[in-house]
């Protein structure tokens, strides 16, 4: 599990349309740095040390995995993509954003990169009057003071206003969700996804025990005669396990991420199964599937066949190298026709078959976004 640290920013713009200056910073910071836990109120101001238009000021507090020197890095990229121009003057100027760090959990940083806490904090109002909104109680690691205490020794007299504007702060998938299943074809990436998902997240893992059927390795060899009991003891076992696992709610975790759900028994064993067997296996499961909680939300990653092939051969187990494409599309289409079918469920496609969300940052984040912006 990471490390999660609590960080207050300190935002401020004076271009172009500042309140969409001030938005964009925000989502950018919660998409690509951390949960964005407090927005304080905006406050309007003088352009400070030189003439200019007024500001708009607002400290954020945030939860981020990075440590100080990979924030800022963040902060700085954040930045640029905003469009701010750097240039060699010490002076203060306009900026179309500006956003530093103020203080990193209790620490006190003193490095080329980063000096925690800001060194002018204190006397600046436009950035104690924000965050002692949001942070009025919290101490100052050198001062040894809460910081509504520091904003009354702040001789700063310079004019700051709130104004009635507010921003939307942006809702985190553990806010959103208690339950997600992930589903997939054989090789689709639903576990390796969900470990990464329940990493950076703190959430509950439940993951399929397929490992330790002994039915598995013999239905490869011989189909035929070993599917009933696969598909009936995977029945039983996701069952068991879905009970359990969901029933008791880890206190310590932000919500419960699976990489299966409970109807993918049905998926397979309509492929595997008989028609006898599947109508006698067929009221088993419906007995069972009034029992289960449905997720919140059910995410279904669609990877084409020959990229399906290309991964089981990648992953070298060997009861699945006998695996072939003719069987994966019959799986596809059993989850093809679940999913237009099955109404009440959640559901989210996400086209995986160009993507490598584990080498390449840019594609897991894409599925992220595409999470947090379901409806």
């Amino acid at each position: 599990m990471k490390t999660h640290h609590i960080a207050y920013l300190s935002l401020g713009t004076n271009q172009g349309d500042k309140l969409k200056n001030l938005q964009q910073a925000i989502n950018l910071i919660d998409d690509s740095i951390g949960k964005v836990a407090t927005i304080s109120s905006i406050y309007t101001t003088p352009s400070w040390g030189f003439k200019g238009e007024d500001f708009f000021n607002l400290c954020l507090k945030i939860a981020t995995s990075k440590k100080p020197k990979e924030l800022i890095n963040s902060l700085l990229k954040i930045e640029d993509n905003l469009g701010r121009k750097r240039t060699s003057s010490k002076e203060y100027e306009n900026r179309i954003i500006d956003i530093d760090i103020l203080l990193f959990d209790n620490e006190v940083i003193f490095s080329e990169e980063l000096i925690v806490p800001h060194p002018r904090m204190l006397q600046r109002k436009f950035v104690m009057v924000p965050l002692c909104e949001i942070a009025s109680k919290t101490i100052h690691p050198l001062e040894k003071k809460e910081l509504i205490s520091c904003l009354k020794n702040c001789d700063d007299s310079s004019k700051i206003e709130k104004i009635k504007n507010k921003l939307e702060r942006p809702i985190s998938i553990s806010e959103k969700y208690n339950y997600i299943a992930i589903e997939g074809n054989i090789g689709a990436g639903k576990t390796t996804l969900a470990k990464m998902i329940s990493e950076e997240y703190n959430a509950k893992l439940v993951l399929e025990r397929f490992a330790d059927n002994p039915f598995l390795p013999k239905f490869y060899s011989d189909k035929e005669r070993y599917a009933f009991p696969l598909e009936m003891s995977f029945l039983a076992d996701r069952y068991q396990q879905l009970t359990d696992d969901l029933a008791q709610f880890d206190l310590f975790k932000n919500f419960i991420i699976s990489d299966y759900y409970i109807f993918k028994s049905l998926i397979f064993a309509q492929v595997t199964l008989s028609s006898e067997e599947f109508a006698l296996y067929r009221k088993m499961f419906d007995l069972m599937y009034k029992e289960i909680t449905k997720p919140d939300l059910y995410i279904y990653l669609h990877q084409d066949t020959n990229r399906l092939l290309k991964n089981i051969k990648k992953r070298g187990r060997d009861y699945e190298q006998s695996i072939e494409a003719e069987y994966l599309d019959k799986i596809h289409k059993g989850y093809k026709s679940f999913i237009s079918s099955e109404k009440n469920l959640n559901t989210l496609i996400i086209d995986v078959s160009e993507m490598d969300f584990v080498d390449n940052s840019r594609d897991y984040k894409l599925i992220i976004s595409k999470i947090k912006d379901f409806l």
